[in-house]
């Protein structure tokens, strides 16, 4: 709504014989084109943001959700302020101590394998796998779509 007021204040002052005079944008120097400038750190092989505060962008990690994320503060003793205000120090603290954790594609292949070895041991978890079921002992009768995919409607009974 205001943008467009100001719309029609412009075009009034231009049709009443008033000029507008019109300025060059100076932008900052980090946000001119060509220029470098970091917008995410690197930890663990993943960019987690550097407008976050340091436990709220590890999260961006797979493997790492709050409780860890506050596990890897307490560990390096660093405070819990913005990506952006971490010296080169504190960073390399930071992913020495993350490197620790069973995360990424180390954590993901570790889960398919175990997912493997239950379908080719036979066991009740292993089946509920293989038939796209739910395993952890929820209801199919009603619900469970999301394993189960869009319904498939079956004939009713003919008398």
């Amino acid at each position: 709504m205001r943008v467009f007021l100001c719309v029609r204040l412009i075009q009034r002052s231009q049709f009443n014989g008033a000029s507008v005079q019109s300025r060059p944008v100076v932008m900052p120097t980090a946000q001119r084109r060509g220029d470098l400038q970091v917008r995410a750190a690197r930890v663990a092989g993943v960019e987690i943001p550097n407008n976050k505060r340091c436990e709220t962008a590890l999260t961006y990690v797979y493997g790492i959700g709050p409780t860890s994320a506050k596990a890897i503060m307490a560990a390096t003793a660093l405070e819990n302020k913005r990506l952006r205000e971490f010296s080169e120090e504190e960073l390399t603290t930071l992913r020495e101590e993350v490197e620790k954790y069973n995360i990424e594609g180390e954590l993901r292949r570790t889960i398919n394998m175990n997912i493997k070895r239950l379908k080719e041991i036979q066991c009740h978890r292993g089946k509920r796998h293989i038939n796209n079921l739910p395993v952890r002992g929820q209801r199919t009768k009603t619900n469970a779509r999301t394993r189960k995919g869009k319904t498939k409607t079956v004939a009713g009974k003919k008398k």
